[in-house]
């Protein structure tokens, strides 16, 4: 049902404002995300393709938006196994997260989060340490302990240290 109705706002945004406007980048990207939810990765990566370079030329890569659709086409790559894709994505995500947004921002800390699950899927442990203590230090001074977020970067930072034996 939820993509019968995201088609339909797709073809809706199209009609009222063209292919060359973020709310249509914003459908492209829903129904990737769809896709790449139940495991459909050839037609999720074309629709982020297209999202990114729409909202690339339409707000540029220096905005909140376009963060965002590197960070969910990276999380493609990464569920795909294309780990040098995802990690360049992950890194634009993060770099420009870090300069429009700032350091303590929660979106920050979700690359910093981001980017460390990669680095431990693709064996890369001290890099995922790093970054996950940077999420939860960040998540822990911004959202407070008690924010499920926190929780979740703690769960991350014992999940490496049972995959690297260090009970």
């Amino acid at each position: 049902k939820a993509m019968e109705y995201a088609e339909k706002a797709k073809i809706q945004a199209e009609n009222e404002f063209g292919k060359n406007h973020n709310n249509y980048a914003t459908s492209c990207n829903n129904i990737a995300f769809f896709y790449d939810y139940n495991g459909n990765y050839s037609k999720a990566e074309p629709l982020y393709l297209e999202a990114k370079d729409i909202r690339e030329k339409v707000l540029g890569k220096q905005h909140p938006d376009y963060a965002s659709i590197c960070n969910n086409l990276a999380a493609l790559y990464d569920n795909m196994g294309s780990y040098s894709k995802a990690e360049l994505l992950y890194i634009e995500a993060k770099n420009i997260r870090e300069i429009v947004l700032g350091k303590e921002h929660p979106d920050y800390a979700s690359s910093c989060n981001n980017l460390g699950l990669l680095y431990k899927n693709s064996g890369n442990y001290s890099k995922a340490e790093s970054l996950y203590f940077e999420a939860k230090s960040l998540r822990e001074k911004v959202l407070g302990k008690k924010h499920p977020d926190y929780a979740s970067s703690c769960n991350n930072l014992a999940g490496l240290y049972k995959v690297t034996g260090n009970y």
